[in-house]
């Protein structure tokens, strides 16, 4: 699990890469993120900035597929976080807390994202709904923090 956000220009002088080698990259791809979730969630750019300064063109496909697989015809935006965030709960990674923020943005109830966790605690038992609920608590307190502010 990270620990933080990285200091990337930082993180970039010391492999001896120019912090600016990916800018525009990133300023590129930025918006798919921010439109979604309104920001950019910190691995992401890790990977945009660290990866684009060493390898641009597989950010510019991996972001492609990304797009392709993300952008289907055949399922709404809303649908398709709410899978991504029941598949990632399901695999335990802490990327399932940006799909439900992604999927509340996209429209979700609080009730379709807890049927996501209840199906995924059909496969992977309390674990998986304890992780959930933390997740869906972590979601509420972002959007009231949010509006809060």
């Amino acid at each position: 699990m990270s620990s933080g956000k990285v200091n990337l220009a930082e993180a970039l002088r010391s492999a001896g890469l120019d912090p600016s080698a990916s800018a525009d990259l990133v300023a590129r791809h930025k918006p798919t993120y921010t439109g979604l979730l309104g920001f950019l969630p910190p691995r992401v750019e890790a990977r945009m900035t660290f990866t684009g300064a060493l390898d641009p063109q597989i950010v510019e496909m991996q972001e492609a597929l990304r797009s392709h697989a993300m952008d289907t015809p055949h399922l709404d935006p809303k649908v398709t976080q709410l899978m991504l965030f029941g598949m990632l709960l399901m695999d335990g990674n802490d990327a399932a807390e940006t799909h439900a923020i992604a999927a509340r943005h996209e429209g979700a109830s609080w009730q379709e994202l807890q049927a996501a966790v209840s199906l995924c605690f059909l496969f992977r038992g309390l674990p998986a709904a304890n992780r959930g609920a933390d997740t869906l608590a972590r979601v509420a307190l972002r959007e009231s923090q949010a509006t809060a502010a």
